[in-house]
Order: C-alpha cells, then sequence, then structure tokens
C-alpha cells in the first residue's frame, strides 16, 4: 500500500481548515458567499477523512458542496472579490464530483477516487482530473499573471487560501 493513501485525507482535511482559516482571517475581503465556501470545504473534508467517506456520506457531501458552490458566486458579479469567489466555487464544484465518484463505484470516497474503468467512473475521473488542473492554472496564473486586488496582509492571506486550496485537490487527485 502506498504511504501517502493512508494520510491523503487528512492532508486533504489540513489543506482546506488551512484556507479556511485564511478566509476567514481576511475577513472583510472576502464576502459572506466566500466564507461560507472556504468553512463548507474544510467541514467535508473533515468529515471525510474521519468517518472514510462511504458512499452515503458520499452523496450528502456532494450535494452539499454543489449546493455551496452555487451559493459561492451569488451576487459577486462584478466586485472585486468575483475571481476568488469563483475560484472557491470550482474547488467546491471538483470536490463534489469526486465526492460523487463514490457512488458510481460503490466504494468508500477513499478507495474510489481516481480510478477510472466502469459506469460513470471514467467519465467522472476526467472531471476531476480536469478540474484540479483548472484550480491550479488558476491559482498560477491569478499569482503570477494578474494584477493582485488586494495589498498587504490581505493579499498574503488569499494567496495562502488560494494555494492551499489547489495544494488540497492536488492531494484529492494524486492521493487517492
Amino acid at each position: 500500500m502506498d504511504p501517502l493513501l493512508p494520510a491523503a485525507p487528512w492532508l486533504m482535511a489540513l489543506a482546506a481548515v488551512v484556507s479556511a482559516a485564511a478566509c476567514i482571517a481576511a475577513w472583510r475581503a472576502v464576502p459572506w458567499q466566500g466564507r461560507q465556501s472556504a468553512l463548507i470545504m474544510a467541514a467535508a473534508m473533515i468529515v471525510i477523512a474521519a468517518t472514510g467517506g462511504d458512499a452515503m456520506t458520499g452523496l450528502m457531501l456532494g450535494v452539499v458542496l454543489l449546493v455551496s458552490a452555487m451559493l459561492g458566486t451569488v451576487g459577486v458579479r462584478g466586485t472585486p472579490a468575483a475571481a476568488t469567489c469563483c475560484h472557491r466555487a470550482l474547488v467546491s464544484l471538483v470536490m463534489a464530483i469526486c465526492s460523487f465518484e463514490s457512488l458510481s463505484t460503490g466504494e468508500s470516497l477513499v478507495e474510489a477516487g481516481g480510478h477510472g474503468g466502469h459506469g460513470l467512473d471514467g467519465l467522472l475521473s476526467a472531471l476531476v482530473i480536469v478540474g484540479v488542473i483548472g484550480v491550479v492554472l488558476w491559482t498560477v496564473v491569478s499569482e503570477w499573471v494578474l494584477v493582485p486586488v488586494h495589498q498587504g496582509r490581505t493579499a498574503r492571506l488569499l494567496t495562502v487560501e488560494s494555494w492551499a486550496m489547489a495544494a488540497g485537490v492536488t492531494v484529492m487527485c494524486l492521493g487517492f
């Protein structure tokens, strides 16, 4: 057994908690939509790590993450926080797809991820991989190409949040 596999859910949970803490610390720069997305993602990853993520837990968490992703972008169009809220929504969507993937295989969420082959599993695995690549590219482009919206402490906190989310979904994709 790969030594990273048992630790992957806890590494994901740690990344999600770091992301949520940075989001909360940047309080005024992040609208309520972004804060709820970060907190829901952290709670979901802790539940997956603590319970092992059986199929029914995956279904419930997938629905919660999907609703959180939709709420994460409500009313932010045209605001300075729109890009980061969409980034959080994309991460929630990727995590929801990963949670739904466990239903297609009938295995626990920890065992199902990353293995294509039958039913919707191959399509969902491909969507997870595309989503992870999208999250990582978005993080890189927003940090190195785009002009930052915030300065100082807030900018550093949002950078930590963004990279923690990217690390969390990467561990999710590679570790499972």
